[in-house]
């Protein structure tokens, strides 16, 4: 299934054409009402657009569309670039802890501050992060580097090392990722 949604609000005749040629979106195709539209209020959902004739207050993420016709390539470019977006602005920027992080340009943030990471950095902290506990060296071996935990490697623990000694250089942090007994895992 695709992860991303089109709402669409009133209007039962685009959503019947977009129905029929749904094989070839990138994105579901929902039917919604106005007056079902309390759940999505003030939420910053990322993964759905409204496609509404007429703006709507204190809701996210909305095409108004109140010029019809409106050739049908056009409104599935459209509709794909605003996907698109959605799905850049998500990535762009996660909180964790004090730090805020850039997926899109590998930082990590606080305050003044920021830091340059590599893919492997980035994905070993929110790996860490992801699981609420402490994470083996065995599984972060397995998972994010994709290594066979029967190979014999230090690597991560050597990326972990390198990682801890950049984030006290650059923040004077040495509490964010922390050993434990049974691995590693990132303080909030």
């Amino acid at each position: 299934m695709k992860n991303q949604n089109l709402i669409i609000l009133d209007n039962d005749i685009l959503y019947d054409i977009l129905s029929e040629i749904a094989e070839f979106l990138n994105f579901n195709v929902i039917k919604l009402f106005k007056k079902d539209l309390i759940n999505l209020k003030n939420k910053k959902n990322l993964d759905h657009v409204i496609l509404c004739q007429k703006k709507i207050s204190e809701i996210k993420n909305q095409i108004v569309i109140d010029n019809f016709p409106i050739y049908i390539f056009n409104l599935v470019e459209r509709l794909n670039v605003e996907f698109l977006k959605l799905k850049f602005n998500e990535q762009s920027s996660i909180n964790i802890g004090d730090y805020v992080f850039n997926l899109n340009s590998r930082e990590m943030l606080k305050k003044s501050k920021s830091l340059k990471l590599t893919e492997k950095e980035i994905n070993s902290i929110f790996y860490l992060y992801s699981t609420k506990k402490s994470v083996s060296i065995e599984e972060l071996q397995s998972s994010v580097w994709g290594y066979n935990i029967e190979l014999e490697t230090h690597t991560v623990e050597t990326h972990i090392y390198r990682l801890r000694k950049k984030i006290l250089q650059k923040f004077d942090d040495n509490q964010f990722i922390q050993s434990t007994s049974s691995g590693y895992k990132v303080s909030l």
